[in-house]
């Protein structure tokens, strides 16, 4: 009896060549324990080494093995070949522009990532005070109790691998939404105790394309292999926003504050 064989339906595009994407078939020996990743690596290593693809670590880590695997994204370093039949269609990831074969560009999206401002904020006249809130200890660090750090862990999970973009219905009809990962990601700084950008943030969230623009189909937290639960961080978003938006109704804020005090002298 041979060895198992498994036909891989490969998405290629050569942009200097192709107008549009087209497939090509390959019919290799597989191994019980691979991953789809081991089974596209010996294609290039071992069949045709004109494939192009991305991956880095192998350890579902950097996130930069994401494909489309027979229709739905995946990190091709952790998903068990086994899982699939005797044909797999793998393709770049959905939503993203084509560089090359599985490869797809990024650039974009890294825009999207900043649009959140995705580090803690801090207001200048507050820094390094001795009542800072959260505490300060002698090394000058802001000092976080377990359950702070709780209240956003879950959300600094990301790796950036893309999943829930290319799962997201939103995304493949709006090009303009902020989209899960960076929405979760902006929502991670809104809960951390150290940060005081929420305003700012909440402001963003406020914007078209943004947290409003969901549908809450939940995909991108079926298909977040770290547990991030996207979708649930954008409709946490969601009632942070509206609620500092009638707050803001109510009390002024605190640099409105500072600027009429500023103007009246």
């Amino acid at each position: 009896m041979g060895e198992p064989t498994k036909t891989f339906v490969i998405t290629r595009f050569d942009p200097d060549k192709d107008e549009v994407p087209k497939t090509q078939e390959y019919e290799i020996p597989v191994e019980a324990d691979w991953k789809v990743l081991d089974a596209i690596n010996f294609i290039k290593d071992e069949v045709d080494p004109s494939i192009s693809h991305r991956w880095s670590c192998r350890m579902a880590v950097c996130g930069s093995c994401g494909m489309m695997v027979d229709g739905e994204p995946k990190l091709t370093c952790k998903t068990a070949l086994s899982d699939y039949g005797d044909r797999v269609t793998v393709e770049p990831l959905a939503n993203f522009p084509i560089v090359r074969d599985l490869v797809t560009e990024l650039e974009g999206f890294m825009e999207k990532f900043q649009r959140v401002k995705p580090w803690v904020i801090r207001a200048k006249e507050d820094a390094g005070a001795a009542d800072s809130k959260p505490p300060m200890n002698d090394k000058g660090t802001f000092v976080q109790s377990p359950a702070e750090l709780a209240e956003f862990k879950q959300f600094s999970m990301c790796i950036n691998c893309m999943l829930c973009y290319a799962a997201c219905p939103v995304v493949a009809n709006e090009a303009e939404f902020l989209g899960p990962a960076a929405i979760a990601l902006g929502h991670r700084y809104n809960l951390d105790s150290r940060d005081q950008g929420q305003d700012e943030r909440n402001e963003i969230f406020r914007d078209e394309g943004t947290v409003f623009s969901c549908s809450f189909a939940n995909e991108c937290s079926e298909v977040c292999p770290k547990n991030v639960d996207p979708a649930a961080a954008v409709n946490q978003a969601k009632f942070g926003a509206v609620i500092d938006w009638a707050t803001s109704l109510v009390l002024p804020r605190a640099s409105a504050g500072r600027r009429g005090e500023q103007g009246g002298k």
